[in-house]
C-alpha cells in the first residue's frame, strides 16, 4: 500500500478509516483508542511487530490479550492455512472430519491430566458456556461459584460468571445460580460451596481483572476441596493457556488438572477462530445422552482444526513455552531497575511468564502511559477490570533485543511523565 500512495494519500485513507470507524462501527472505542495514543490502522504485521498504515513500528503488547503467541502472521501456521484450503473448508459441522479428530487427540495428548473430550465452539465465551452447561448437566446441580473481578466472556452463561457488575447490569436479571467469591481465597470458596454446587470456574491467571496469578497453594486447596464435596472444578485457561505463562498450560506450574479446561484465542493462531472445551471422560456420559446440548455451526471448523494443530506443532517443535519463560525473566530484570527508578509511579510487578502486570501507583497512570508508549513505539493498554494495571502480553516469538526495546520504552515513557508532574496534577 505504501509503495503504491503517497503519504498524503495514506494520512487521508488513514482519516478516512478512522472516520469511518467511528461512524459505522464503535465511536467510543474511537476515542478511547486516541485517547491512549492507539489511534492506529493495523498495515504489514510480523513477529512481534506491528505496522501503522503510514509506516510507524510497534511492538504489540496487546496481542488481542494473548491470541498471537506464535507471532503476527506466522509463517509456518499461514502455511498450514494455505495448503487447507486447496483441499477443505468449514466442513459441515455435523459431520465427523480428519482435522476435527485429529486435534481433538492433539489436545488429549498435551493437556495435563486425563482430559480427553473435546467441544469445540468458535470463542472463548462460547467455551466457557459449554463447560458451565456440561458442569451443570452432568453433575444435576445449578449453582456456579466465580471470583471477584473474574473475566470469561460475554455470551450467556459466561456473562453470569464474570466478576464485574458493570458488565452485567444492563441486562439484568442474570441467568440465576452464580456467585462471586475473593480470588485467592480458598475459605471463601469453602464457605460458598452448597450441597447445590455444580462447579468452581476460575482463571489460573486472572486477566482483566490485574495479572493476579492464582497461588499454588489456592490451586491444590480448590483441586482438594472440589473432591471433597464431589464438585467440578473448571479452569479458564484461554488467556493463559499455549505456552503463556512459560508452561504449555498454567495449571501445571501447581500440578492441578481440572475436569474441564477451556482454551482459545492462541489456539487459531489469531488467523482463524476456534476454541475447545477439553473434559475428562466421565463427564461425557451427559453429553452422549444429551448430543444436542451444544450445537456451532462454525466451531471446530475443518479450517480452524488445521490451523490449530499448525499452532501446536510450533509451540513444541520451537519450545516456545520455555522461551516465554526465559523472556519473561528478561522483562523482569528491567522492571526490577524501573520499580526502583519511579517509585511515585510504579508499585508492583505480577507475573508468570510474558502474561505481565505492572501495577501503577493510580488510576491515572495506565491511561497516560498508554499514549506515551505508543509515542515510544509500543502498544499497550491498561486491563478492563483494574484501569491501574497495565498488561503487556507480547508475542511469545518476542526476541532479547525486543524485550530491551519495551524496557526501554517504559523508562522514557515513565520518564515523561514525571516531567510532566507525575501525578499530582492528575
Amino acid at each position: 500500500m505504501g509503495k503504491e500512495m503517497s503519504k498524503g494519500e495514506i494520512e487521508a485513507l488513514k482519516q478516512q478509516t478512522l472516520s469511518d470507524f467511528a461512524k459505522y462501527v464503535n465511536p467510543q472505542k474511537a476515542r478511547v483508542l486516541k485517547n491512549a495514543g492507539l489511534s492506529v490502522i493495523e498495515g504489514k504485521r510480523e513477529g512481534a511487530s506491528v505496522w501503522d498504515i503510514t509506516g510507524e513500528k510497534y511492538i504489540d503488547c496487546i496481542t488481542s490479550a494473548g491470541s498471537f503467541n506464535v507471532g503476527r502472521r506466522n509463517p509456518e501456521v499461514l502455511d498450514a492455512l494455505r495448503k487447507g484450503l486447496d483441499e477443505y473448508d468449514l466442513g459441515v459441522f455435523l459431520l465427523c472430519s480428519k482435522p476435527k479428530a485429529d486435534l481433538a487427540k492433539r489436545l488429549a495428548e498435551i493437556t495435563p491430566g486425563d482430559l480427553q473430550y473435546t467441544m469445540y465452539g468458535c470463542g472463548g465465551g462460547e467455551a466457557n458456556d459449554f463447560a458451565i452447561k456440561l458442569a451443570r448437566g452432568f453433575s444435576m446441580k445449578t449453582e456456579i461459584i466465580s471470583t471477584v473481578k473474574a473475566y470469561h466472556g460475554h455470551t450467556g452463561f459466561s456473562l453470569a460468571a464474570i466478576g464485574r457488575d458493570e458488565y452485567k447490569k444492563p441486562f439484568f436479571p442474570m441467568v440465576p445460580g452464580f456467585s462471586q467469591v475473593k480470588y485467592n481465597d480458598l475459605k471463601a470458596v469453602e464457605e460458598a460451596i452448597t450441597e447445590d454446587t455444580a462447579a468452581v470456574m476460575i482463571e489460573p491467571v486472572q486477566g482483566e481483572g490485574g495479572i493476579h496469578p492464582a497461588t499454588d497453594e489456592y490451586m491444590r486447596g480448590l483441586r482438594k476441596l472440589c473432591d471433597d464435596t464431589e464438585t467440578l472444578l473448571i479452569f479458564d485457561e484461554i488467556q493463559t493457556g499455549f505456552g503463556r505463562t512459560g508452561k504449555m498450560f498454567c495449571c501445571e506450574h501447581s500440578g492441578v488438572v481440572p475436569d474441564i479446561m477451556t482454551v482459545a484465542k492462541s489456539l487459531g493462531g489469531a488467523l482463524y477462530p476456534i476454541s475447545a472445551t477439553i473434559y475428562r471422560e466421565e463427564l461425557n456420559d451427559f453429553v452422549v445422552t444429551h448430543p444436542f446440548t451444544h450445537l456451532s455451526t462454525f466451531g471446530g471448523s475443518d479450517l480452524g482444526c488445521i490451523v490449530g494443530l499448525a499452532v501446536i506443532d510450533f509451540l513444541i517443535k520451537n519450545n516456545i513455552p520455555e522461551h516465554a519463560a526465559k523472556m519473561g525473566e528478561r522483562f523482569q530484570k528491567g522492571f526490577d531497575e524501573l520499580l526502583k527508578k519511579y517509585p511515585e509511579l510504579f508499585k508492583e510487578v505480577r507475573r508468570m511468564g510474558l502474561m505481565m502486570g505492572l501495577q501503577y501507583t493510580n488510576d491515572s497512570i495506565g491511561p497516560r502511559m498508554s499514549y506515551q508508549l505508543a509515542l515510544n513505539g509500543v502498544m499497550a493498554i491498561y486491563t478492563g477490570n483494574e484501569p491501574s494495571v497495565m498488561r503487556l502480553m507480547p508475542t511469545l516469538t518476542i526476541q532479547p533485543e525486543e524485550v530491551d526495546f519495551v524496557v526501554e520504552a517504559l523508562d522514557k515513557s515513565m520518564a515523561e511523565i514525571m516531567k510532566q508532574g507525575g501525578i499530582e496534577e492528575y
